[in-house]
């Protein structure tokens, strides 16, 4: 028996509800075989985070050779990186192993507020990572740092389309630009390769439990790529998922917990687990 495989090229949560093992979670979920390149560690829990550890440069490009020398991933997610050292190792690799299905969050604050990516390593994701992506996925303040467009006209779904179509003109990904951040409804507006614009409605769920909502629906889009549907059923499944996950009511810790990742597995072992 085979599944389709997936890498998350990411950092690790140590609290479990963002980065790596947001990704792992949600790929379980989604019927695909999770792999993961670490790029750093990071020492964080609901209510912040205080400290961060890159690997070496060596050691990622070594992660990511083990896995692509044995089970070739179907599909790649790439979440946290801080620094353009780390990018141009991914970046190397990946155009080496001629990798496709690439989907790249453009990961720069924690939902916590902590910034996670330094400056000068913005420029590398947009130069060397949005090229080799099928899809990129920013929130609205993601968004603004690749657009130097303000926040707030980004609140405007006709806005966040045209600057996407901007960057799938410059860059050649796809672009779902994520609406989660911003006032009244939860909508997304993705932008193809073909310059197709399709918005996908979205139920603003009432929960402050929104610790690693933008690595679980990157995640769940890459899981969907890999099962080979097209970007737009892609992005629909995973935006239905993440919305069941944030609506199960998960609560976990003192600050932003995270939703629910196995709030549809059905299984005996699961039993004793909330009446299961």
């Amino acid at each position: 028996m085979k599944i389709p495989a997936v890498l998350a090229i990411a950092g690790s949560d140590s609290s479990g509800g963002a980065g790596v093992q947001a990704d792992i979670k949600t790929m379980l979920a989604n019927g695909v075989y999770a792999m993961s390149a670490v790029t750093a560690l990071t020492a964080q829990n609901t209510m912040g985070v205080t400290a961060v550890s890159e690997v070496t440069q060596d050691f990622l490009g070594q992660e990511i050779d083990a896995v692509f020398d044995d089970i070739v991933p179907d599909a790649v997610k790439i979440g946290m990186v801080s620094s353009s050292r780390l990018i141009k190792v991914i970046a190397g690799r990946l155009a080496h192993y001629k990798a496709g299905n690439v989907v790249v969050d453009p990961v720069m604050v924690a939902t916590s507020g902590a910034r996670l990516i330094a400056d000068e390593a913005v420029d590398a994701l947009m130069k060397l990572l949005f090229p080799l992506a099928a899809v990129i996925t920013p929130n609205i303040p993601e968004l603004a740092v690749i657009s130097s467009v303000s926040e707030a006209e980004l609140c405007d779904e006709e806005a966040r389309a045209r600057v996407s179509r901007e960057i799938v003109k410059k860059h050649g990904c796809a672009v779902l630009a994520k609406g989660g951040h911003g006032d009244g409804n939860a909508n997304d507006v993705l932008v193809t390769g073909s310059m197709e614009t399709k918005i996908f409605e979205g139920r603003r769920i009432e929960t402050k439990n929104t610790h690693g909502t933008g690595c679980t629906l990157s995640s769940a889009i890459a899981a969907n790529l890999a099962k080979h549907y097209d970007i737009i059923e892609a992005v629909g499944r995973a935006k239905r998922y993440v919305t069941g996950a944030l609506a199960a009511g998960l609560e976990m810790g003192h600050g932003h917990g995270p939703m629910h990742h196995g709030f549809d597995l059905k299984s005996e072992f699961l039993s004793d687990v909330n009446g299961h």
